[in-house]
């Protein structure tokens, strides 16, 4: 049995909303989940349930302007200040499940918030696994780059990019299902999500020799949303010793919403058990 259990608090940039699913037997370990652009953590019930089955406390919130927190739509207002919340985060699920081991699990948008978070000062925990980092973007001209900065401060809503969504995933269920939830966004991302995200991405590219804890890479190949290549620019560039970086052939975007998402997420629960301590 996995119990689940929501609340809030008071966040960079307004009220933040989380959910968690916590195992009805013994934590082994927490993780702070991080979803991407446009979505909300409710998407990763499947996967918040299959960890927590393996004895991991799982606790994900909504990003500002996305899904049950505060803000407007999509407008992310700052890589800093979302970091800065899922460090809350992780901070509370310790403080609920004192004295064990710590993960970060960021998703597309999440994963580049991860790794910004665990290169901007050093990071207590145990690892952090990320899914499809968006760190080589060829998205959007080289006119709308360079007037990204001054769109973000002066029109920072106005929308600037649209997703398309039939390369989440190769399951036409998925696909449906995204385009139906309420709480997904379907229009064009804004202006300061879109600059916070091309910044965030020069940034974690230029201090990758930071991320020094256990790291965890899974990206599909065919994905069409992040560049397969940013798996090769962490496998490069990162200072961990510890890197593990697995690539799946076929699989689009949103490799936990694949056909073969049970292979993917056991490759996932595989390496947070190599990565406990204490046991």
């Amino acid at each position: 049995m996995v119990q689940t259990e929501t609340g809030e608090f008071d966040g960079r940039g307004g009220r933040v909303f989380w959910r968690a699913w916590i195992p009805s037997d013994r934590v082994r370990a927490v993780i702070a989940l991080v979803h991407g652009v446009a979505e909300h953590s409710g998407r990763y019930d499947h996967v918040g349930k299959r960890l927590a089955d393996s004895g991991f406390a799982v606790y994900a919130l909504d990003h500002i302007g996305h899904g049950r927190s505060a803000g407007s739509k999509a407008n992310i207002d700052s890589i800093d200040g979302a970091a800065d919340n899922v460090a809350a985060l992780l901070d509370i699920a310790s403080e609920r499940h004192p004295d064990l081991p710590r993960f970060v699990l960021g998703h597309s948008m999440g994963s580049l918030i991860t790794l910004y978070l665990a290169t901007r000062a050093p990071l207590d925990v145990a690892g952090v696994a990320i899914s499809a980092p968006p760190l080589d973007i060829s998205a959007g001209s080289a006119l709308q780059r360079a007037l990204a900065p001054a769109l973000s401060r002066w029109a920072p809503n106005l929308g600037v990019l649209q997703l398309d969504s039939s390369m989440i995933s190769r399951d036409p269920e998925v696909v449906r299902g995204y385009d139906a939830d309420p709480l997904v966004f379907s229009g064009k991302l804004p202006a300061r999500t879109g600059a916070e995200i091309l910044r965030a991405t020069e940034t974690v590219t230029a201090r990758l020799d930071r991320l020094t804890v256990p790291t965890l890479v899974l990206h599909g190949a065919d994905d069409a949303l992040a560049a397969p290549s940013s798996a090769d620019t962490v496998e490069q560039r990162a200072g961990a010793k510890d890197l593990t970086v697995i690539r799946y052939p076929g699989l689009y975007h949103e490799i936990f919403n694949e056909p073969e998402q049970d292979a993917v997420l056991g490759d996932l629960v595989g390496w947070l058990e190599k990565h406990l301590t204490g046991e």
